[in-house]
């Protein structure tokens, strides 16, 4: 029975220093001072930089959120603008700490990539959009059709995948840019633009005539978007997993940017220990026991960071659709912090 304690104490403080050894990522951040953030080059919602240099999107919203729970500060991040193919390179070399960048969560990404999704921010599908002049009302109607698509994303794979399974024969124009792929589109160098939905109203807005654009009715693929952080650092993989779903629960609750104060003072005890004012959650992630107030003073709610970027109150103007909360009809769903 001694020998038996023995190896488990063993094996139970071999575990402990391989944790310590490797939860580095948040002393490293608090020493830096800022959080390093990769970012798209430019996604109207989701992340892009306007005329001043000054970063807004859902995906930037996430970014700033994980700054104000560390710092109290939201502006203390980074922006890193990557493309589609170099955005794995960069977390894993450590360039950043995180990656908020409109990326699939697929299983091979999970396992290959030494990496972990910490989440979705935004439930999405692929589509495709072309010229109201080419009279199309159904992807389905694309047979022999170009389309141009974006290198290094799952885009490309569920294009042939829904080609092959439609029994429909199409050419393929690649660019390894999203700003190429889209101005050559534009340009007439293609029939169709096919990515996320969410890209293709994005994308739209940006060019020179939006309303000669139409977006098909068709999605063709589960598109999950989400964080994602480097394997490793159990610590920092949960600080950054759980903003987001301290995002989604204030939503649940009723919690937006402007009540938190007050629904701070409540005696419901529910709210007591997502605002800090019961238990030591916080602590746990290596954060203040308002670390929640933070975010909510920072960016708000989920459902607010939605408005606000994709949502009723953006140009954008797309409906919560999945992305409304479970029981409001959609499958927006987080754990309970308890």
């Amino acid at each position: 029975m001694k020998r038996v304690s023995f190896v488990l104490a063993l094996a139970l403080a071999a575990a402990f220093s391989a944790q310590s050894a490797t939860a580095q990522t948040l002393k490293t951040i608090k020493d830096r001072g800022m959080v390093a953030c990769g970012v798209s080059q430019g996604l109207p919602g989701f992340s892009a930089p306007d005329d001043k240099g000054n970063w807004t999107g859902i995906d930037v919203d996430v970014c700033r959120a994980v700054a104000a729970a560390i710092f109290n500060d939201p502006t203390k991040v980074k922006f890193v603008a990557l493309s589609a193919k170099d955005r794995f390179t960069a977390l894993q070399s450590g360039e950043i700490d995180l990656l908020s960048r409109n990326t699939t969560w697929t299983l091979s990404r999970d396992t290959t990539l030494g990496a972990n999704f910490t989440g979705v921010t935004y439930y999405d599908g692929q589509g495709f959009m072309v010229r109201k002049a080419l009279k199309v009302n159904s992807a389905l109607e694309l047979n022999s059709a170009s389309v141009c698509v974006q290198t290094g994303t799952t885009t490309e794979q569920n294009l042939a995948d829904f080609f092959k399974s439609n029994n429909m024969k199409y050419e393929v124009v690649a660019f390894a840019g999203a700003d190429e792929t889209v101005k050559a589109y534009e340009s007439g160098r293609c029939d169709a633009f096919t990515t996320d939905a969410s890209g293709l109203y994005a994308y739209r807005l940006k060019m020179t005539n939006p309303a000669d654009h139409v977006v098909l009715p068709e999605i063709i693929s589960k598109e999950p978007l989400g964080p994602m952080v480097r394997h490793g650092d159990d610590q920092w993989f949960d600080l950054v997993k759980w903003v987001l779903f301290a995002m989604v629960d204030a939503e649940e609750l009723g919690i937006t940017q402007r009540n938190v104060d007050e629904m701070a003072k409540s005696d419901k005890p529910e709210l007591k220990r997502v605002l800090g004012t019961d238990g030591n959650f916080g602590e746990q992630l290596g954060l203040t026991k308002d670390w929640v107030i933070r975010i909510l003073k920072a960016v708000g709610n989920y459902g607010e960071t939605f408005d606000r970027n994709v949502g009723a109150g953006s140009p954008l103007g797309i409906a919560r659709g999945l992305n409304a909360l479970w029981n409001k009809g959609g499958i927006q769903y987080a754990p309970p912090i308890r």
